[in-house]
């Protein structure tokens, strides 16, 4: 769970450092056996890749940490009954594991919906170049090059405000949807 307290700029660093072609761990390997160094963050193919190995690595220890704490909520007698009347690991994380943590599910999903259109704005922002504008281009990053770049504060600011909007929708129609499904949601 530690590379969730790790901050953003320091996981860029480290996969600039990791994926640099002077120098770096993995293009020293691809060189060692005799291939050709490769710009890993100036290349649109490897761009979007890069982003997510880097985000999950960085977040998978604290979703697993959440959903072991709900599991631990759940009854013992109720495993213990099912494995009396025979029933596999699998059938217990079925029919008892599964709707037992489905409340916690519900709600990081909702929550994990409404930060879908962020996308992880800082990482993108310390990562990407304009050789990779046509991958690693999101609506943050828009925002940032329109308004503080190029000084259209107005623009901007609408693209923001649309983006935000649009969130929201999709969080209360999340929500809406968990509450008609299992009486879940966020309020």
């Amino acid at each position: 769970y530690l590379p969730h307290f790790i901050s953003t700029v320091v996981v860029a660093g480290l996969a600039m450092m990791i994926l640099s072609t002077d120098g770096g761990l993995i293009n020293a390997i691809i060189v060692q056996f005799g291939g050709e160094a490769v710009h890993f963050l100036g290349s649109p193919a490897y761009f979007r890749s890069i982003l997510v190995v880097s985000h999950v690595w960085q977040s998978i220890g604290w979703g697993s940490i959440l959903y072991l704490a709900a599991m631990t909520g759940i009854d013992p007698g109720l495993y213990e009954a099912a494995r009396m009347d025979g029933a596999s690991r699998l059938r217990q994380a079925w029919h008892i594991t599964l709707p037992g943590i489905t409340p916690v599910i519900a709600i990081l999903l909702i929550l994990s919906i409404g930060g879908l259109l962020n996308a992880g704005f800082e990482k993108v922002l310390l990562l990407y170049s304009p050789a990779v504008y046509e991958v690693a281009d999101i609506i943050d990053t828009y925002v940032y090059r329109e308004g503080l770049t190029q000084l259209n504060y107005s623009f901007a600011t609408a693209v923001g405000l649309f983006k935000n909007v649009i969130a929201m929708i999709l969080i209360l129609g999340a929500n809406y949807v968990a509450k008609k499904l299992n009486q879940t949601g966020i309020w």
